[in-house]
């Protein structure tokens, strides 16, 4: 992992955008050339060509991220890849073409941007090949060492050998500290006797994984861990493993003096300036284009009952303040008719037909951008739930108010990361994303969020 703007991003998928930024520039410069040298005849070179060449190449690479194409769950097959990558590169082709052709300093010629458009297709498919090749290879893995025995030293470990692709860990195994009781295999655990570095030293490990719960007593190696780390061996909290792994921050790791002296969780008045003309721009852009897709909506919810089109409900914005959210009505009009309120489920027999096409595509959301313009809402940020629900909430799990301290939003970390929330082990999840966004959050990540969330707009992820 490689921490860009306090956000942890993938090592592979940084260095795959880089490279296929550069294939999509050198790629419309090749058409051009190729053109000339078939003597088919194009627009000579300008000196805008480089823009234009940047500006297809950045456009190219949003749609093949909103395609998902930059989100590697799985290692992906060259069958994925082209199902994935020829709809992104026609929208990328379509986008650019319309933008070159505003701005007539700018070059637009169709046909190499066209042949620009296949052979950059066809290169980054074996581009790709060649890169998910390399790096299944076993040199490339960090071998690492989780010091304790425990439940915390497990749920790392999976962590480290769970990903499916690429393939970043090889554990060692585990350095018992005896103060807590084993969860791992015993035959995983390191032979006592030698000292931290020498294990270290002996197995090549580049990482050491401070897992134990308790970390009180002699038996604790708090002197071994410093040497390893003036011997240019990397230590690392179990909290900040899984932060930088999970892209969680663990609501059992959580401490007042872990909020108060470490990094991140910045409130400062540049960072909210920042946030909020970010919240006004994306709005504004995204009302003009969505407005006939709401009314086409509004007009749809109407004639299917003559009910009222939009469903106000009281959420808990920053500082627990309260606010009246705005959505698209996808609920019949007596869908809490006892007066309690209900986790929404799976297939809910509650949501009308023109409903459950909304839920699934996201327009049920749409109206907040109202909230957002007036301040109420971001753009981005933790999803704004009920009072009844918060009250619940607030009591069972530890510091679950720590994601009011920014503006909810109308998508967030939680959203695209996980699935719909139905229940109290739900929230603990999702809070544990909402809490790696208050701790992390800045226009870099919400422009990642924002990408993430077109995808789960596409492909119909985690709606009910």
């Amino acid at each position: 992992m490689v921490k860009i703007f306090n956000h942890y991003v993938s090592k592979l998928v940084s260095a795959l955008l880089l490279v296929e930024i550069f294939v999509l520039i050198l790629s419309l410069y090749a058409a051009h050339d190729l053109l000339v040298a078939y003597g088919i005849p194009v627009r000579p070179l300008d000196a805008g060509f480089f823009a234009s060449a940047s500006a297809y190449a950045l456009v190219t690479a949003l749609s093949m991220a909103a395609f998902g194409l930059y989100h590697l769950d799985g290692k992906p097959t060259a069958s994925m890849t082209a199902m994935r990558l020829v709809p992104a590169a026609g929208l990328g082709f379509a986008i650019s073409a319309v933008f070159l052709h505003m701005l007539p300093e700018l070059y637009a010629d169709m046909r190499v941007l066209s042949l620009a458009t296949i052979c950059s297709g066809l290169a980054m498919l074996v581009l790709r090949s060649l890169v998910f090749r390399t790096f299944e290879l076993s040199f490339l893995e960090s071998r690492v060492i989780f010091v304790g025995e425990g439940a915390l030293a497990k749920e790392c470990s999976s962590l480290a050998v769970d990903t499916i692709f690429p393939k970043k860990y090889n554990v060692v195994g585990f350095v018992p500290v005896r103060t807590e009781e084993t969860a791992v295999s015993p035959s995983a655990l390191l032979p006592d006797g030698e000292s931290l570095f020498s294990i270290a030293k002996k197995h090549d490990v580049r990482e050491i994984v401070v897992s134990a719960q308790n970390r009180r007593g002699g038996s604790f190696p708090l002197h071994e861990l410093l040497e390893c780390k003036l011997n240019g061996i990397k230590v690392t909290g179990a909290a900040a493993f899984i932060e930088r792994e999970a892209r969680q921050i663990r609501v059992d790791s959580l401490y007042p003096s872990w909020l108060i002296y470490g990094d991140g969780f910045n409130q400062s008045a540049l960072r909210t300036l920042i946030k909020r003309a970010f919240d006004l721009v994306v709005s504004l852009m995204i009302f003009t284009v969505s407005l006939p897709v709401m009314l086409l909506t509004a007009v749809c919810i109407w004639l299917e009952d003559r009910g009222p089109v939009i469903y106000r409900q009281e959420r808990v914005g920053k500082n627990g303040k309260s606010f009246y959210v705005l959505k698209f009505r996808s609920m019949r009009s007596d869908a809490e008719k006892g007066g309690k309120p209900q986790w929404a489920q799976a297939n809910d027999d509650r949501t009308t037909r023109v409903g459950r096409i909304i839920r699934k595509l996201r327009i049920d959301e749409l109206p907040q951008i109202i909230n957002v313009l007036r301040g109420e809402m971001s753009f981005v940020g933790p999803r704004p739930e009920r009072p009844y629900f918060v009250q619940q909430l607030s009591e069972q799990i530890p510091y679950y108010n720590v994601r009011h301290t920014i503006k909810p939003g109308i998508t967030g970390f939680a959203q695209v990361r996980y699935q719909y929330g139905s229940s109290v082990e739900d929230a603990v999840q999702k809070l544990q994303y909402d809490l790696y966004y208050v701790k992390n959050h800045g226009l870099f990540l919400d422009l990642m969020i924002l990408v993430e969330t077109l995808q789960v707009v596409l492909f119909a992820k985690g709606s009910r």
